[in-house]
């Protein structure tokens, strides 16, 4: 057997702990009778892209109104009397997941603000990497902010335009900001989306019964049955009225360069993004896997549930046998209350337990989508041995990740990513798996259907892989690389 990991007592056992943090998901609606009910359809779509804080605001073609709640989507937009209060034929909506900014109710999305030209309500998937310095500039020049979120400056730097028409002030914001953003807005006669200059961040075009959506995933779409029209483009507005659809450029043309951790992890399964089919290229990359790293055993094991469709096609590419040797309970919140160390150990097996008739005897192979502190890994790897299996061997469907994220996912800083801290033989030992393994870069972008890696132009943005980022990091000089990774708000 191989050597273990010394897990400190006071460990977080929750397995959910060493994920990389969801984003945020935004939806959007124009001109339909029942545009909140259908917004909060759609978030609930768009509940795996932030768990902490939802928030929709409708125009009722007089006022504006808003429900901001922390919480998931079902908790506080599944009543009547919620939708009821959200009157008009046009709304956005957001989820949360907190990236800039705490979980307090002021930075919950959509923010709003009245604006000389009638009121905006602005919601925002990513992170803007100059927020802070723009913060600042405006904070000197007199501004009075009420949130911590990036989403803010949005507003201000629109307020502040000196253009007549809502849309240019608009433009003027977006080409103040760098980052990573899908933005959707609202006023009084228009729904506006906005994607980056590169398209980091999804945003997609749908309609219903002739009335015109956007939202972060094309599952938002199918819950509603909205067809899918097309993806916004990077650098575009595209802008909903009564006139029908216009699209803005207010970028110049690049190749688009979409996040990969959108189809290695964030995107749900059943969501098309940029034209690629999420849970298609999930098993690529397990028969790429399987291609780089098959190894001796009797049975492949997904580690749920974002490990399954490249498990799957490990197993299919290597003829082993694919088998549920985890059970993963849906039903388990994450604020369940962990007072002492047993119990926060019973904790681990209220959300995961071992199937042992599939592994007791047996030479597995765990599947999963990432290693990001390998906290989680060393949990799962122990809970594989306590059942029986006679080897546990590793297997990781993404290349390991050595930097730091500062476009909107929550990543440690660099001091705590395994991979940034140890090499393969080191982190083999402190996870205690028998052997460990992960995807290639180059094997990453052949599952994407590319031939290789362009180094000069990636094709996606990877730099936590590479280091490669491809936007500058104004903020990374005001917040210090510790604290801009963590994206916390600088004093």
């Amino acid at each position: 057997m191989s050597d273990r990991a010394v897990v400190p007592p006071t460990a977080d056992v929750d397995l959910d702990g060493d994920t990389l943090r969801e984003e945020c998901g935004v939806f959007g609606i124009f001109g339909h009778p029942d545009a909140s009910a259908i917004v909060a359809l759609g978030l609930h779509a768009l509940q795996h892209r932030g768990q902490e804080a939802a928030g929709i605001v409708s125009f009722d073609g007089e006022v504006f109104h808003s429900e901001r709640r922390p919480g998931l989507v079902g908790d506080s937009f599944s009543d009547g009397e919620t939708i009821a209060r959200l009157k008009g034929p046009a709304a956005i909506g957001h989820v949360r997941y907190s990236t800039t900014g705490g979980t307090i109710l002021r930075n919950v999305q959509p923010l709003f603000a009245e604006l000389a030209s009638g009121g905006l309500a602005v919601a925002h998937n990513g992170n803007l990497t100059n927020a802070l310095s723009i913060r600042r500039d405006l904070v000197r020049d007199g501004a009075i902010t009420q949130s911590t979120s990036d989403t803010e400056v949005i507003l201000h730097l629109a307020a502040r335009s000196r253009k007549p028409r809502i849309i240019e002030r608009f433009i003027d914001a977006l080409q103040a900001i760098q980052g990573a953003y899908a933005i959707v807005a609202l006023t009084n006669k228009k729904l506006i989306g906005a994607r980056d200059p590169l398209g980091i961040r999804p945003l997609v075009l749908g309609e219903l019964d002739g009335r015109y959506m956007l939202a972060s995933e094309t599952c938002a779409l199918d819950i509603i049955g909205a067809k899918f029209v097309r993806d916004v483009e990077n650098g575009e507005i595209v802008v909903i009225s009564e006139e029908g659809i216009e699209s803005i450029r207010f970028a110049d043309k690049k190749p688009m360069r979409p996040c990969i951790f959108e189809y290695i992890y964030f995107a749900r399964p059943d969501s098309v993004v940029n034209g690629k089919s999420v849970y298609a290229v999930r098993k690529n990359i397990g028969h790429e896997l399987a291609r780089e790293t098959s190894i001796e055993a009797d049975v492949v094991v997904p580690v749920p549930d974002s490990g399954v469709p490249a498990a799957l096609g490990f197993a299919q590419e290597t003829g082993l046998p694919f088998e549920m040797g985890i059970i993963r309970n849906h039903y388990v919140g994450r604020t369940f209350i962990q007072p002492t160390q047993s119990v926060r150990e019973l904790g681990v097996r209220m959300k995961h337990s071992a199937n042992r008739a599939a592994i007791e005897g047996k030479r597995i192979v765990l599947v999963d989508d990432s290693l990001v502190r390998g906290t989680t890994s060393v949990k799962i790897v122990r809970m594989m041995r306590e059942a029986g299996a006679r080897e546990v061997h590793f297997r990781i469907a993404s290349p390991p990740i050595t930097h730091p994220d500062f476009y909107g996912i929550d990543t440690p800083e660099k001091e705590k990513l395994l991979a940034a801290t140890h090499d393969l033989e080191g982190m083999r030992k402190y996870i205690g798996a028998d052997s460990l393994a992960f995807l290639s870069i180059p094997g990453l972008y052949r599952a994407m259907g590319e031939e290789a890696r362009d180094a000069a132009c990636p094709q996606y943005t990877d730099h936590c892989f590479t280091g490669d980022y491809p936007t500058g990091l104004t903020d990374l000089a005001i917040a210090g690389p510790k604290r801009f990774a963590l994206l916390a708000e600088a004093d």
